[in-house]
């Protein structure tokens, strides 16, 4: 996608590494947490907890070196959270859970990692790519935008929260 080297490399993660990279990527998400919301702090476990979505879902990891420094879950057949979430379609993957750790930031690791899960999908036969972020990861728009995804309908849940769509072929 980029055409550009990416001072990493990813891959799909081992079992022995879902708690460090859970742990990295939680980290990347703390900063979105505002206090006395409750609900990023049980995202932040959810996020965490990589080992109990690896079953249904392909866990990336962007390795610095042999340090996780960032991961992805990639949904390609099954959701993470299968009552919540609508069916995927079967054309469709979906990138959850991107984060890179604070101090590897701006070398093109989430970048890399979105590359690998666009390879992956494509290799699974998938047309198009759909993800979600939140307007206070302003940084992830920017790329997302950037990356050619464009933006769809937003998901709205009851409590307000507001979760922006973003959907791209997979060329």
């Amino acid at each position: 996608m980029s055409g550009r080297e990416s001072p990493v490399t990813v891959r799909e993660a081992a079992a022995h590494e879902y708690a460090e990279a859970g742990r990295v990527t939680a980290e990347a998400y703390h900063q979105f947490v505002v206090d006395g919301d409750d609900d990023w702090h049980e995202y932040l476990e959810a996020i965490a907890d990589v080992e109990g979505r690896a079953d249904r879902t392909t866990i990336l990891v962007a390795l610095d070196d042999d340090r996780i420094v960032g991961s992805a879950t990639l949904e390609l057949f099954d959701r993470v959270e299968v009552e919540d979430d609508p069916t995927l379609h079967p054309e469709e993957s979906h990138i959850r859970m991107l984060g890179v750790h604070p101090d590897a930031r701006r070398r093109g690791v989430a970048r890399a990692l979105v590359d690998a899960c666009f390879e992956r999908a494509r290799h699974e036969g998938k047309t198009y790519m759909t993800l979600h972020t939140t307007e206070r990861m302003r940084v992830a728009q920017d790329m997302y935008e950037a990356l050619r995804f464009e933006r769809l309908d937003d998901r709205v849940f009851p409590d307000g929260f507001v979760l922006l769509t973003y959907r791209r072929a997979i060329d």
